[in-house]
């Protein structure tokens, strides 16, 4: 579930796999090598053959250019001592990798590695290692102080088991204060259970004060699949039937249960939707495709969006994305639950709103449909990625070499909106701003929620909180990290 932190191979012998160790009859070069160098060298081949034919900048990194070796001989030829050399650099097999990427992570933020792909489909699924709570971090104090905040419980967990519920505050874990430091080894392991603090934030002499509730909780930790459709409800006010969804991943195991929300919002006649996406970082471009159909109701014959892949894969992948029609699951075809009536949307988003999410706001902007954006500024993330396995064919898993499990996640397309507009890497700004507040963090799903309560007040023209959102939040969120972070594919778009 975490992007590639260590280095560890999987090596298995190399005289008893199925796939030759050189791709010359005599052996070349890498015939020198132990059976773990050969396998080094085997993923590193990978590495670069992959990106020197996928990567989306691969024309702007001379390490990648197809004339880096010499021109007669073949890149998988290991009798090329110039390319064994290159490859036999001592970098271990992910730093080599990022070595290779566009002026990392500045102009490529986002394009990782694993050496554990069956881990990485898992993620793609949307299963998590996890207790439960999502929550996000924040640097507290001057001493380097780090304070977590649950943002969220998922239903049926330990962590909702234990009373843990959102605004809920923890400084530490396992016994020791979370400092900038640790947080990483304390949060983000994988040992089956994890111990934290309760507080909650409350005013004192009109200041936010953390309050101990003088107890702690045990939670367990396990691998679960977390439903992203979180929230889907409609609240009626006056003349007014509004839709609520907040939507926490595009992952597409979910694309029905996402359906059946909006089959419940169309039986139910909302004329209003809120999509909150303040937490969704991405995820499947198909599951995009879907939910901006539901939303407009517009068929398979309009475009939503444009990819643009690299000069080698120009003239066969770029394309059109269209909307659909329906959603097909295991060869059986289920049409969309539309809302073809709505004349405008609100959507909820933070800093770490991204991807997938970002391209549904800029795909709908062209069409007869008002975006009306509330909350922060999105991540800023135009680009989508694919998994390349080391596999002879079309780097994918037929075929996949038994050696090892290594796959890249690298960029490999650009995205943009049918009016070819996707010049948003420094993200898309809000119509109307706000930051959460952990002062006031209020219940997801409820009109007193901030982010909710405006966009209700958009909507009927009615302060539906009862009070007014200060203009300055009284405990501003300062993101250090949050529990998606270093999970495998945290703000991917991929396809």
């Amino acid at each position: 579930m975490r992007k590639i932190l260590s280095i560890t191979l999987l090596i298995f012998s190399v005289f008893s796999c199925k796939k030759d160790i050189d791709d010359t009859p005599n052996g070349g070069l890498i015939s020198q090598l132990t059976p773990e160098q050969q396998v080094d060298l085997q993923i590193k081949n990978f590495i670069w053959k992959g990106l020197n034919l996928y990567y989306l900048w691969q024309a702007d990194v001379p390490n990648l250019a197809d004339t880096r070796f010499a021109p007669s001989l073949m890149k998988t030829d290991f009798n090329n001592k110039e390319y064994v050399d290159f490859l036999k650099k001592g970098q271990a097999p992910d730093k080599f990798f990022y070595s290779l990427l566009n002026n990392y992570p500045k102009i490529d933020r986002f394009s990782f590695i694993t050496d554990d792909y069956e881990e990485l489909e898992r993620t793609f699924a949307g299963q998590v290692y996890s207790s439960g709570m999502d929550f996000a971090l924040s640097r507290y104090g001057t001493q380097g102080g780090v304070l977590g905040i649950v943002r969220y419980v998922l239903p049926d967990t330990d962590a909702a088991q234990k009373g843990i519920k959102r605004g809920d505050v923890f400084t530490q874990v396992d016994g020791q204060a979370l400092t900038i430091n640790n947080y990483r080894q304390l949060l983000f392991n994988d040992k089956t259970s994890m111990v934290i603090d309760i507080n909650r934030i409350k005013i004192v002499n009109d200041k936010p004060t953390i309050v101990s509730e003088n107890r702690t909780v045990t939670m367990a930790k396990k691998s679960i699949k977390e439903n992203p459709v979180h929230i889907s409800k409609v609240i009626e006010k006056g003349s007014h039937k509004v839709g609520y969804l907040m939507y926490n991943s595009f992952v597409a195991d979910f694309d029905l249960q996402l359906n059946e929300a909006f089959g419940m919002f169309k039986s139910q006649g909302i004329n209003d939707l809120v999509l909150d996406l303040r937490y969704n970082g991405g995820g499947r471009i198909s599951s995009a495709v879907y939910l901006a159909s539901m939303i407009t109701g517009l068929s398979k014959q309009n475009v939503f969006a444009i990819e643009s892949w690299n000069d080698k894969h120009a003239a066969t992948e770029n394309s059109d994305i269209n909307f659909a029609d329906n959603i097909i699951k295991k060869g059986v075809s289920h049409p969309i639950n539309s809302l073809s009536g709505l004349s405008r949307i609100y959507i909820l988003t933070t800093n770490r709103t991204a991807s997938a999410s970002e391209m549904l706001i800029n795909g709908l902007k062209p069409y007869n449909i008002q975006v009306i954006q509330i909350g922060g500024t999105t991540t800023g993330k135009n680009q989508g990625s694919i998994t390349l396995y080391d596999s002879p064919v079309g780097y994918n898993k037929k075929d996949v070499n038994p050696n090892h499990k290594w796959a890249m996640q690298p960029l490999v397309l650009k995205i943009a909106n049918k009016e070819g507009y996707g010049d948003y890497t420094s993200g898309i700004t809000p119509d109307y701003a706000i930051e959460e507040d952990w002062a006031n963090f209020g219940e997801l799903g409820q009109e007193t929620e901030p982010f909710l309560a405006k966009a209700l007040e958009l909507i009927t023209g009615i302060n539906t909180s009862g009070k007014s959102i200060p203009a300055q939040p009284l405990m501003p969120v300062k993101p250090l990290a949050d529990s998606k972070t270093y999970n495998f594919g945290a703000n991917e778009m991929y396809k």
